[in-house]
Formats: structure tokens, C-alpha cells, sequence
């Protein structure tokens, strides 16, 4: 994982309950654990090696250096029947004296995470990302390949922390014979899991470029069952006016 373009890394306290389990096996039971931001879009859980079950652990001949953390020691997990090569790591020198004492478990590797008694995923919740969901009368229209496939006067549009507007439409004001149904699917920590449609619109078969969730977290649950088309990806209009396409994490990759 690469470090935080900056070279440092941000560590705050957090005052959740945090336990990480695999193989039905409790790995770490912590009240004070470190929110760590190796990289600026999301943090990593960092827990007091006094709170972790270290005779589950075993040291691994892997090593690796990071700028701003240090050199990490790296672990295979054991927790019942299941082992994980390299799953942990430390910096027990780390320049940044507040990871010292701390073990970062690979937050996917492990079975399950739970911040008091909820269980969450993905990696965890930023606690400056908010996500908002407004009921809209805006009037939208959703283009590729110059055919129309959406319009609507009732979105419900996502406001997310850090991204642009996202514009989730009925699915009775979307041409559904474009679509055609994708085995992908995604899974974001404040919504829950995505799953995805490609939209024949032409000559062109546009992979992926629109969603749903369809049983959303509680937070977001006012976008179950709604669509979703990537801001990035397609022509969209509000209130008659062409938005441009922002660039993001999501946009086509360009040639080199």
C-alpha cells in the first residue's frame, strides 16, 4: 500500500470498541484503537499490541520499508483453523513513535471486523467522509453514445464526502432494454455492497457504468433499488445544463 503522497501519516485515537476474528477465532479486543491514515482516502485500524492475542502471531522473514512508517515486521496469523501468511505487521522503530507499539492486521484478510457490536467492511469508516442522501426535483438525463438512456424529475442525489454528486434514478425512468446485467460487484463501508449493469447504447457496450444497491446500509438506505450512473463515464445533464465529467479514481484510464 502506498504511503500518503505527503510522506507522513496521520494518527488519531478513536474511542470505538474494535475486535477483528478469523476462523471463528478472537484475534483483538481493543478500546483504544489508532485510526492511521497511510494514504489520504481512507484510514487503517492500528491496535495496542497489549490488546492483541500476540501468541496467535508468528513472525514471518518478511520485511518491508515505508518512508514514513519505518520497516515493518510482518506475521502469519493463526486463528483456529485458518492461518494468513504475513496477515499482521508492526513497526516496532518506526519514526512515528505513536505506531510503536501497534499491530495492523490486513483488514480483508481477516473474517470479520466490528466496531463496538456492528460489523463493517472494506476498511474503515473515515469519520470526516459523510455520506447524505437527498430526495431531488431536479430534472436529469442520462446520455452515452449520444443515445438516451435515462431521464428523470425524482433522483435521490449522494452527496459523499471527497466525490462528485451522484444521481440515483428509478428504474422505471431507465431504458432497462439497455441494460445488461454484470456479474461485478463492489463493496463500499458507508453503503453497502454495489452490483453493476453494462449499457448497450449503439455500437458501444458500456462495461460497468451503471448500479444499484440493492439492500443497502441503514445510513444509505434511502438508495435501495435506485440507479446509478458514473458522473465520469457518461453525458449527464441537470436542469439542462451538460455537467462536465469529473476526473476521479473512476474515470477511463487514459493512453500513455
Amino acid at each position: 500500500m502506498p504511503d500518503d503522497p505527503r510522506g507522513q501519516v496521520r494518527v488519531e485515537r478513536s474511542a470505538k470498541r474494535v475486535r477483528t476474528y478469523l476462523g471463528g477465532e478472537l484475534l483483538a479486543d481493543s478500546i483504544h484503537p489508532r485510526l492511521v491514515w497511510e494514504k489520504p482516502q481512507y484510514p487503517a485500524y492500528y491496535l495496542p499490541r497489549e490488546d492483541v492475542r500476540t501468541e496467535l502471531l508468528t513472525p514471518s522473514s518478511r520485511t518491508e520499508h515505508s518512508p514514513s512508517r519505518g520497516t515493518a515486521q510482518y506475521f502469519h496469523v493463526k486463528g483456529g483453523d485458518r492461518l494468513v501468511e504475513d496477515g499482521a505487521r508492526a513497526y516496532p522503530e518506526s519514526p512515528c513513535v505513536e505506531l510503536r507499539d501497534l499491530i495492523r492486521f490486513d483488514f480483508r484478510a481477516m473474517d470479520a471486523w466490528f466496531e463496538e457490536d456492528e460489523p463493517i467492511g472494506v476498511h474503515p469508516r473515515d469519520p470526516y467522509t459523510r455520506v447524505d442522501v437527498l430526495a431531488s426535483s431536479r430534472h436529469v438525463e442520462v446520455a452515452i453514445n449520444r443515445v438516451k438512456v435515462a431521464e428523470t424529475s425524482q433522483p435521490r442525489i449522494l452527496f459523499e464526502t471527497g466525490l462528485p454528486p451522484r444521481y440515483y434514478i428509478p428504474l422505471t425512468d431507465v431504458r432497462m432494454d439497455l441494460l445488461r446485467a454484470s456479474g461485478s460487484e463492489t463493496q463500499c463501508p458507508y453503503k453497502g455492497t454495489a452490483n453493476y449493469w453494462s449499457v448497450q447504447a449503439g455500437d458501444e457496450l458500456a462495461e460497468d457504468v451503471v448500479w444499484t444497491y440493492r439492500t443497502p446500509l441503514l445510513e444509505s438506505v434511502k438508495i435501495a433499488g435506485l440507479v446509478c450512473f458514473y458522473n465520469e463515464r457518461v453525458d449527464l445533464t441537470v436542469d439542462g445544463v451538460l455537467q462536465e465529467r469529473p476526473q476521479t479514481a473512476f474515470s477511463p484510464r487514459r493512453a500513455s
